[in-house]
């Protein structure tokens, strides 16, 4: 491969270009739980991809779907047209949520099925006589994609800054961090109360103008901040009584992250409507999802006139053959491997390896559920710049890293031994002493 004249042209995603290309660092094989690059180097994925390989890299059942779907059904008309596959993983995926969530609505990213369910939820209070409902809340560190409506309601300032005002009727409630919270393993003891931000806008703006709230159940990319006990059941309670629709948006603790299908069971609480992606495909095709609930659905289908199209949004991608395919093969594996099984079974000894990083002077907190852990370090002089330095350092040392500012970011595989998770956490020390 010829990488001379072959960087510029390519805008790479939340990345600084130009010291990416000044040295990059090129992926050019996967498998199991490990990359390669073009100088042969083999490299440990500590983060799963981007939260996207469940079931680690290029599963051969997977990859046998897929190159079998493109030999006899590239694509099918996703608008008025349907075809066997979509209808199947939809099945499938139902059989997998909580409560009545029961209708599901294919996207192509979590991105897209974040701005789904917000239009979902509007056009429901329409469809349902509430046309004013328009207000829409997130939360503080809150990451729902890079669409206008999840970059409105997320609450990471440099992902919003460079774009203007955003979407009208966005409000925000604070994180779920308190400082009590340093080390805590799992679900804080206290900090339930702050779910009750959301009464405050309540009774600020008036029940009936707030369409819906959506929330992580866990804050992945701001920094793995699991909610405290009772918090999602707070949140629950309160849009039960002023009509609200809660959106959880799984599009990082689904497919087993939290050793559950998804974090709504995790944590013992059913929302409205759930979006998902990257591991519904074993991040091997792009696709998401949006699980409705089956009360939300019959009220907008019978909102419309026979044969006229109830909602006016979709995808030319929508349910993509392929990537159906992908996904009734990694729902099998996750079956048939028993990996959320496994995720469970595997959280504890990962959790031990990574809190006892804490006795190290370079790290300031550490936050934990699952397969999911976020290790804060003290910054240095500009913000950012010891996360920049870190990832830099893992990769020399052979490791890929998900770093976010100051904060590094662990989701082994479900399918990692505990060898693997071991190796990832040494080179994860050796790195931070080198920095300190």
């Amino acid at each position: 491969m010829n990488l001379v004249n072959s960087l510029e042209n390519y805008w790479m995603p939340f990345t600084a270009n130009r010291s990416f290309k000044a040295n990059p660092r090129i992926l050019v094989r996967a498998e199991g739980v490990y990359y390669w690059n073009d100088k042969g180097d083999r490299l440990l994925d500590s983060c799963s991809g981007l939260y996207t390989h469940a079931a680690g890299h290029c599963h051969p059942k997977v990859v046998e779907a897929v190159a079998a779907q493109v030999a006899e059904l590239d694509y099918a008309m996703a608008f008025q047209m349907g075809h066997p596959g979509a209808f199947e993983l939809a099945s499938r995926v139902a059989m997998l949520t909580p409560g009545d969530l029961n209708s599901i609505f294919f996207v192509n990213s979590g991105s897209e099925s974040v701005d789904t369910a917000l239009k979902v939820a509007i056009h429901y209070h329409k469809a349902r006589g509430e046309g004013q409902r328009t207000r829409l809340v997130g939360r503080e560190k809150g990451y729902h994609g890079v669409n206008f409506g999840g970059t409105s309601l997320g609450g990471l300032v440099r992902n919003k800054e460079s774009f203007g005002p955003g979407l009208p009727g966005i409000h925000h409630m604070r994180n779920t961090a308190l400082p009590e919270h340093q080390f805590v393993r799992g679900q804080p003891e206290t900090g339930a109360e702050l779910a009750d931000d959301l009464e405050r806008i309540v009774q600020t703006y008036g029940p009936d103008t707030i369409a819906a709230c959506i929330v992580e159940p866990i804050a992945g990319s701001g920094g793995v901040f699991v909610p405290p006990k009772g918090y999602l059941e707070r949140l629950r309670a309160i849009c039960d009584q002023h009509g609200i629709v809660l959106i959880f948006d799984e599009v990082i603790c689904g497919f087993g992250r939290t050793g559950e299908a998804f974090g709504a069971q995790a944590f013992g609480v059913t929302p409205d409507i759930m979006t998902m992606a990257k591991a519904i495909t074993n991040g091997t095709i792009p696709m998401g999802a949006v699980a409705i609930d089956d009360a939300i659905y019959a009220t907008i289908t019978g909102s419309a006139a026979p044969g006229a199209v109830e909602l006016f949004h979709g995808y030319t991608y929508s349910g993509h053959p392929v990537a159906c395919a992908a996904g009734i093969a990694a729902l099998d594996v996750y079956r048939d491997e028993g990996l959320f099984e496994r995720a469970k079974a595997l959280s504890g000894p990962f959790l031990d390896k990574v809190y006892a990083l804490q006795e190290l002077d370079m790290v300031s907190n550490i936050r934990g559920y699952g397969l999911l852990a976020a290790i804060d370090m003290v910054p240095a002089e500009k913000p950012g710049q010891r996360g920049n330095d870190l990832l830099l350092k893992c990769y020399e040392a052979g490791m890929a890293v998900r770093v976010g500012g100051d904060t590094v970011n662990l989701a082994p595989a479900l399918v990692a031994e505990e060898a693997q998770i071991e190796e990832m956490v040494s080179i994860l020390r050796q790195t931070l002493l080198e920095l300190g």
